[in-house]
């Protein structure tokens, strides 16, 4: 949903002007040229930023302020003015406001402070729902099971909770739960009411990452036209959640290693530190420590982030909890789609059992969803189930001898590639080039049939 905008301005070529303006910026724009008007469209519309003009034909600035603060506090205000009066920005920004801009105002300045006031107020309403959740206690049972391996996690999240500052390196496949693990963490821990950031150290170019994590100056390069905080900064009191660590850069690491041994850093393009009250909550599919002896991890960070591991066990090593989680996504899915859905018949659990599940719950869940929407009847069968849950059942010989690719399902001849393919890597743990021998392609066609397939390493 696009961020809403409202603009309230007496003069008519100001508010067609910004509107225009804005409206090229993807946002759903209002336009009011009262302080009356503004009360009303607020009752009944969700605004998230507000230009505001100061001088209004039926009421001051600073009272329609204090009346939409009454209304909905959550609202970013920007104030406007032709007249530069220190003493007034000071009393509405007292009084609520995100920031005060004098007329006539450069449109890429106003463009920048529209952005970071909606992105205050999204942190904030991240951070109040958060709170809610950990409120009503849903945060701590997120981790569902009642396997000896899941109830060790929850021990030893129980215990690393009651710490303040102790570093957590949590391990274990995609999908096993190890975000869950991390809000597990900071929400039972003294640092709840402050913000968890949380960044995938993977999914970011390293520049923009460093940014991101670090913040910068104003003109430390060409597009830093404003200083910007960045995710330590605005965690502080907090917790930072770098996920997928194994992939970040050495230099970046470094500068990790500093935030974790004095709780300071810099800004990109700072000269000064910045003094922090961080916990560093760190997640990885990889395995460290052989990074480490392959000279792309430091080992001093190593030993810094796994003061306390957090070992998240594969779905297939915690059978009993498989069909506990799926009536959990199977009575979510119930609500979602107005089903009645009553479980998994006695052929599916057979057929789910055996699967080997390489996207854990990730893909329990998915899985779930799909035959949900799939379920005409009251229990989930095989019928609703992917093919790749079925084909072992499919591909066995009915009898010793016969042909080990008759099969009893017939299906399309790219659906048996993809899986075929999907086969061929895994059990080659993702060796493109030895896969490519075998299968008698290129490796460029390999990639292209990757890509066609989506088909991906879980």
């Amino acid at each position: 949903m696009k961020p809403s905008i409202l603009i309230v301005d007496d003069d008519e070529v100001m508010r067609e002007t910004l509107s225009e303006v804005l409206a090229k910026g993807n946002y759903d724009v209002y336009v009011v040229g009262s302080g009356q008007e503004t009360l009303s469209l607020i009752k009944k519309n969700i605004i998230d930023l507000i230009l505001l003009d100061m001088r209004l034909p039926d009421a001051d600035g600073l009272d329609i302020l204090k009346k939409i603060k009454e209304l909905d506090t959550d609202i970013s205000v920007i104030i406007m003015t032709a007249y530069s009066d220190i003493e007034t920005a000071v009393t509405a920004m007292k009084s609520g406001a995100y920031h005060y801009i004098n007329k006539p105002f450069d449109l890429e300045e106003l463009k920048l402070l529209i952005e970071k006031g909606l992105e205050t107020k999204s942190l904030i309403n991240e951070v109040r729902r958060l709170r809610r959740l950990h409120k009503d206690g849903n945060q701590k049972s997120e981790i569902y099971g009642t396997s000896s391996q899941i109830q060790y996690v929850k021990e030893l999240i129980e215990m690393v909770s009651k710490t303040n500052k102790t570093s957590v390196l949590i391990q274990g496949e995609s999908g096993t739960g190890k975000e869950l693990a991390a809000n597990a963490i900071h929400y039972n821990s003294k640092r709840a009411h402050k913000p968890m950031m949380k960044i995938n150290c993977s999914a970011i170019p390293d520049t923009l990452l460093e940014s991101e994590l670090f913040g910068y100056e104003k003109g430390a390069f060409t597009d830093a036209k404003t200083t910007k905080k960045g995710l330590f900064e605005l965690a502080d009191g907090g917790t930072v959640f770098l996920d997928e660590i194994g992939d970040m850069k050495p230099f970046l690491q470094s500068k990790i290693l500093r935030v974790i041994e004095n709780q300071s850093f810099m800004r990109v393009g700072g000269e000064r530190e910045i003094k922090v009250d961080v916990r560093i909550i760190a997640a990885t599919n990889k395995d460290l420590e052989s990074l480490v002896k392959e000279g792309l991890f430091r080992k001093d960070l190593y030993y810094r982030l796994k003061v306390m591991v957090v070992e998240m066990p594969p779905l297939r090593e915690r059978g009993e909890d498989m069909f506990l989680l799926s009536n959990l996504f199977i009575e979510e899915n119930n609500r979602e789609y107005g089903k009645n859905i009553h479980g998994l018949s006695e052929e599916a659990k057979k057929i789910m059992i055996q699967y080997p599940w390489p996207g854990n719950v990730r893909e329990l869940k998915n899985v779930i969803e799909r035959a949900m929407i799939l379920a005409d009847q009251p229990y989930i069968t095989p019928k609703q189930l992917p093919f790749e849950l079925r084909q072992r059942e499919n591909l066995r010989p009915k009898e010793v001898g016969q042909n080990p690719f008759e099969v009893s399902e017939m299906i399309p001849l790219e659906e048996l590639e993809k899986i075929y393919l999907s086969n061929v890597l895994k059990k080659l743990d993702w060796n493109k080039s030895k896969a490519s021998k075998i299968l008698g392609i290129s490796r460029a066609t390999l990639r292209a049939k990757v890509k066609k397939y989506q088909i991906f390493d879980n």
